[in-house]
Parts: structure tokens; sequence; C-alpha cells
């Protein structure tokens, strides 16, 4: 596979506010420091979250070329990711994100193969394969 470039502006709005863009998108989002460190903003999305959803779409878009690959027949798929900040030796450090999907396959017998199709994802997902995050999955498996 040849290399990729993915484009994102940043400008600043004000205060601790600023606006992520890209050349290749239609929509921009705002971003700022979390409310949890000095003059962070409430209700704005903040590097950490991006972090996570960075991880948790990737492993979402991966889990679809897998299943698809797999022929795994599903009716749902949801994925909670939630991103551990911590400071380790005197830096702070996105330490873990853990993965909650909850997927709804049609057959009863798919068991076993969901269940494989959602662990490969995770470890064949290149943005957990780009960190040095510990990436934790916590499957839950439902049957229409």
């Amino acid at each position: 596979m040849e290399s990729h470039i993915y484009n994102v502006h940043l400008n600043w709005v004000a205060d601790r506010i600023g606006e992520v863009s890209s050349p290749e998108l239609l929509t921009q989002i705002d971003v700022a420091t979390p409310p949890q460190f000095p003059n962070g903003v409430e209700g704005v999305w903040s590097p950490e979250h991006f972090f996570t959803a960075a991880v948790n779409s990737c492993f979402m878009t991966t889990f679809l070329a897998v299943a698809e690959n797999s022929k795994l027949e599903f009716t749902d798929f949801k994925c909670f990711a939630e991103g551990k900040l911590e400071k380790q030796e005197g830096k702070y450090l996105m330490t873990e994100i853990v993965l909650s999907p909850e997927l709804t396959i049609v057959n009863e017998s798919d068991k076993e193969k969901a269940e494989r199709i959602l662990i490969k994802s995770e470890s064949a997902c290149l943005i957990s394969n780009s960190i040095k995050s510990k990436v934790t999955l916590v499957t839950k498996i439902n049957v229409v």
C-alpha cells in the first residue's frame, strides 16, 4: 500500500478554543482545552476526545471491513470508548483506551466467530497499532 497524507488545519478562535478543519472535509469542529485544566472549556471537543475518538472510529471501520470479508451477519454495532488521562513521571499521557463494543448478530451459531472478529479488528486497527496507550476490549454480543 502506498502512503497517504491527511491534512488538518487549526485556527485559534479565542481564549482556549480553536477550530479544526481539513480541505478534504466539509465540516469543521471546535476544539479546546478540556475543563480539567486551567481555563478549560466545558462542552467542546478536546484533543483527548479526538484521541479517544480516533481509536474508536478506527476500530469500527476495521471491524466493518473484517466482518464483511468474514461474511458475518449483524444488525447493529455500537462502541463506547473511554480514554484515560494520567500523569506519569511528571507528564500527562493517555494511558489507556477501553473499547466496549456491543454487537447484535443474526445467528447464535456465529457468536464465537463474532468474538474472534472483534478481537481481530482491535489487533488490526492502524490507530491502535500507532499509539503507545494500552487498548482494552470489553465485548458484548447479542443475538436478534
